[in-house]
């Protein structure tokens, strides 16, 4: 199964659902040309990503510029396909919060 396509994120360790949809709900998206978006409460990042396995499943490593509620703001972060088809993953913001979330195959 592959990453690319757009995933909800239905759950971030620091932030409940409705903060994470304060502007629109939670994604996470991935394109087949190495690059994505995602956006959760009042942040929206652009990333440059690279794939590879890990113990057999699909994973994505990332960095990402973008704007935290109009701020400029940029990071890092990855994305591992989990056995039950959920997306597991860490984003961390330069110099600022990190967090964990847990995302489901969108529509």
């Amino acid at each position: 199964m592959s990453l690319v396509g757009r995933w909800r994120i239905v759950e971030m360790d620091l932030w409940d659902l409705e903060d994470i949809d304060l502007i629109e709900p939670g994604f996470i998206e991935f394109g087949q040309d190495r690059t994505g978006h995602f956006g959760f409460i009042a942040v929206q990042g652009f990333m440059d990503c690279r794939t590879g396995p890990t113990r057999e499943r699909p994973r994505v490593e990332f960095t990402w510029e973008g704007d935290d509620d109009g701020d400029r703001a940029s990071g890092r972060g990855w994305a591992v396909l989990e056995q039950d088809g959920s997306l597991r993953g860490h984003i961390y913001f330069h110099l600022g919060d990190d967090s964990g979330f847990r995302a489901v195959r969108a529509g």
